[in-house]
């Protein structure tokens, strides 16, 4: 088989190829670098906004114990990270970290699924961690996979 017969078989020629996507530029599947540190920056927020819920006595007014605090704001982050990223995903296909980092989510057209469904089921599968951290050679985590959808840049 001669080698230019290998690279047309082969529909792998770069992340997001295979769904139609352009390789560089807007509408392109970005790195993993990228997409992490606009997840960092919407946990470092959930994070921010679940301790201030907890200073001013909305969550967690009678605990005491600095490691039951550190505790509930943890889980607390996590339900307000959730909370975020369901809505600002189904209004504006992004949340405030991606933003910053030029991240956006779009519908892969796999599934018939609202988009706020898909947006939960996204979500959910995200915050299990495992799903996320299984990708394909686009880079999809197994969460965007069973959400139909894909991140890419503005």
């Amino acid at each position: 088989m001669s080698k230019d017969r290998a690279v047309a078989d082969d529909d792998f020629r770069y992340r997001g190829n295979r769904l139609g996507l352009p390789e560089h530029g807007p509408d392109s599947v970005p790195g993993v670098g990228r997409r992490l540190t606009g997840l960092l920056l919407d946990w470092l927020l959930a994070l921010l906004i679940a301790a201030g819920l907890h200073s001013v006595g909305v969550v967690g007014a009678g605990v005491a114990d600095e490691q039951q605090a550190t505790t509930l704001i943890g889980n607390t982050a996590l339900v307000v990270f959730a909370a975020m990223n369901i809505v600002l995903l189904t209004l504006f296909g992004t949340s405030v970290g991606r933003r910053l980092v030029g991240v956006r989510i779009k519908a892969t057209g796999e599934r018939s699924w609202p988009w706020f469904a898909s947006m939960t089921v996204r979500t959910l599968l995200l915050c299990l961690v495992i799903p996320a951290v299984i990708y394909d050679r686009d880079t999809r985590g197994l969460h965007d996979r069973a959400a139909g959808t894909v991140a890419v840049r503005f």
